[in-house]
């Protein structure tokens, strides 16, 4: 008992000491130990790492989880060491809704037809994200947060240690400055408090011995706090070193992060690109309308027949106009459906032009000696 309250008085001591060494150093009436250049860079260098370093690793957050609740959630599983269920994407329950409304409109409509190759490719695209966010968590959330819970907290107790050995050190050289100032002054005059002159040596003498002895504690005081800041600043500055190893190990998650971006985008627009072949594939319902409100019983035109019933277009019978060419750019590769249909590489120029007939979503491209139909979506059309 008497060890743990003996304890306490020296703590509760030294943190007085610090205080007032502290407070007297911001107003100016103590004199304070500056850390070299160099160190001073390094702590520099390294509060800049961690300020940016929790910037980046909340906006990834955000990106990867544009929900607040859902990432409050999160956390609170991960807190509690419990594993937190699986959660359905945005897209995919997009999908899941859109093959419900296929179900109730009729999935051999067009509508219906359409909803669901949509929602497919919803769910398609839903998966890929999810799988996009669990690798960029384990590629970049996780080394940065390993940093910033782990790495920087031991950096930030070893600085604050630093500092109190500061603090320490020069409330050891603010005693040895005092103790050398009251053995000067005795050493100059006698202690005048004492009123029967017989004594003046002898209480001179004691002052002496007295100042001498303070002046040897401060001093050995002093030696011993140098000793354990210049240990704890050997410390630190290896710790604060360790930041370009922090900064080489981030570049590679850096580009584990891209390489997982660049193959979800990828992914993307393959889907939506089968997406848009697969839609060019389904019946053309505006066209259909437009054929019910033209033919009425009786008509002209139902007596010709039906324009669906006729003969399909044969592309290599097309001859190209003699006026209304033109240059178009591919913007996108594009794979024939059939043999009615031309292959597309990104970038390319071809000849288009249009043939009484075709639907308005398709043109006639040439490249060299071969012909087909080409998507209006996948051109870009040069004057």
């Amino acid at each position: 008992m008497d060890f743990n309250v003996k304890k306490l008085a020296s703590g509760a001591g030294l943190f007085f000491t610090r205080a007032v060494q502290y407070t007297e150093e911001k107003l100016g009436q103590a004199e304070k130990t500056e850390l070299d250049a160099h160190l001073e860079n390094l702590m520099s260098r390294a509060d800049c790492t961690k300020n940016w370093t929790e910037k980046i690793y909340r906006q990834t957050e955000v990106l990867l989880q544009p929900n607040p609740s859902a990432r409050i959630e999160e956390f609170l599983y991960e807190k509690f060491d419990m594993k937190a269920p699986s959660r359905v994407t945005n897209a995919e329950l997009l999908g899941l809704y859109m093959e419900g409304a296929a179900q109730e409109f009729g999935a051999a409509t067009p509508y219906g037809s359409t909803l669901l190759k949509v929602g497919e490719c919803e769910k398609r695209l839903g998966a890929v994200e999810k799988e996009f966010i669990q690798t960029s968590a384990i590629s970049l959330l996780t080394p940065l947060r390993n940093f910033l819970e782990g790495d920087w907290r031991t950096i930030s107790k070893e600085r604050r240690l630093l500092e109190n050995l500061r603090l320490d050190l020069d409330a050891c050289k603010a005693r040895l400055k005092k103790a050398k100032l009251a053995e000067a002054k005795t050493a100059v005059a006698p202690d005048l408090n004492e009123t029967r002159p017989r004594n003046y040596v002898l209480s001179a003498s004691a002052s002496a011995v007295r100042s001498l002895v303070s002046t040897d504690k401060a001093e050995q005081d002093l030696r011993l706090a140098q000793t354990e800041f210049d240990r704890q600043a050997e410390v630190t500055r290896l710790l604060l070193e360790g930041i370009s190893s922090t900064h080489i190990n981030h570049l590679r998650c850096l580009h584990e992060f891209v390489e997982a971006q660049a193959a979800y985008y990828k992914h993307c627009h393959l889907h939506m690109q089968e997406l848009q072949r697969d839609l060019g594939r389904l019946p053309d319902a505006f066209a259909l309308n437009s054929l019910h409100s033209v033919v009425t019983p009786g008509s002209a035109a139902e007596d010709i027949g039906s324009p669906l019933e006729a003969e399909p277009l044969k592309i290599e019978e097309v001859q190209a106009p003699a006026t209304g060419t033109r240059k178009a750019k591919v913007l996108y590769d594009y794979d024939a459906a059939d043999s009615s249909e031309l292959s597309l590489l990104a970038d390319e120029l071809i000849t288009v032009y249009t043939v009484p007939g075709m639907d308005s979503d398709w043109l006639v491209g040439e490249r060299g000696n071969q012909k087909g139909k080409v998507p209006v979506t996948y051109l870009e059309l040069l004057s």
